[in-house]
């Protein structure tokens, strides 16, 4: 029996190389996984708002581990299978905090909410690699504190975008004793998730809807929202571009995302 039966890919940094893009080689090998039978799985911190252009460059996906692991989502049928939203006092203590911060809110449901006034400065909150991104898909709005007041809604995730690492560190603290799980990720991003949330747990969540132990999963990533899935497939892959904390966890290194290293994963260890 073949031992690997699904691959679960982190987006960027990943199979997204440095210009946000999905190589044509790498997508010919995602393609060959699809075809040969296997499973591939996006396992991401994004919201499915934000993953439509690779959603549509991958005829063959049907399942979606995104928000960092609180919504696992089928294409397929558009259906939820598994949520787990942060409770909304939490996000209105967050969002209090986060007034009295230099920092950039980022509200993640099924969609991508920001405030305009972020928007137009994101380069400030080193996040200038996503403008494109947050152009096409985010929903704007003037004021992201009144807008969820006004309307609450279950938020999967909030990102907190910083101007440097010890800023973040700074909010890191004020959150101490929250029933919150913290993540960095990029360069001073900071993502929030509901005690319980990983993308291991949504993973895990996933394999037990199709009945699969994660024994029979790859895992690939570079980043420390990634330590948690690799920790828990049966192959943990790291990037040639990724952290000293996931190359420390990792079974195998491939080459780095601008270079196919999902690519290699899929075609050395898959198939």
């Amino acid at each position: 029996m073949e031992k690997y039966k699904m691959i679960a890919l982190d987006m960027d940094g990943t199979l997204l190389n440095s210009n946000k893009e999905i190589t044509p080689k790498t997508l010919s090998a995602v393609e060959k996984a699809f075809d040969a039978g296997k499973e591939v799985v996006l396992s991401t911190g994004r919201c499915i708002a934000e993953l439509k252009q690779y959603i549509d460059q991958m005829p063959g996906l049907r399942y979606i581990v995104g928000v960092s692991g609180a919504l696992v989502y089928d294409l397929k049928e558009d259906r939820i299978i598994y949520d787990n939203p942060i409770s909304d006092d939490i996000v209105l203590k967050v969002l209090e905090i986060a007034d009295k911060t230099d920092v950039m809110v980022h509200l993640l449901t099924k969609d991508s909410i920001v405030q305009k006034s972020h928007m137009m400065n994101m380069e400030h909150f080193n996040m200038e690699v996503y403008i494109p991104l947050f152009e096409s898909v985010a929903t704007t709005v003037e004021n992201i504190s009144d807008y969820y007041k006004k309307n609450p809604m279950p938020v999967e995730k909030l990102n907190l975008y910083h101007a440097n690492p010890g800023f973040r560190e700074e909010t890191r603290s004020k959150l101490q004793g929250m029933p919150l799980e913290l993540a960095n990720s990029e360069e001073t991003s900071l993502e929030l998730s509901a005690i319980g949330t990983t993308k291991g747990t949504g993973l895990m969540k996933l394999c037990q809807h199709l009945k699969l132990d994660m024994s029979e999963v790859i895992s690939v990533g570079d980043a420390d929202n990634d330590l948690d899935v690799l920790s828990k497939a049966g192959l943990a892959v790291a990037m040639k571009n990724a952290n000293d904390n996931v190359k420390k966890i990792a079974d195998v290194i491939v080459a780095d995302c601008d270079n196919d290293g999902v690519a290699e994963a899929i075609e050395k260890y898959l198939l």
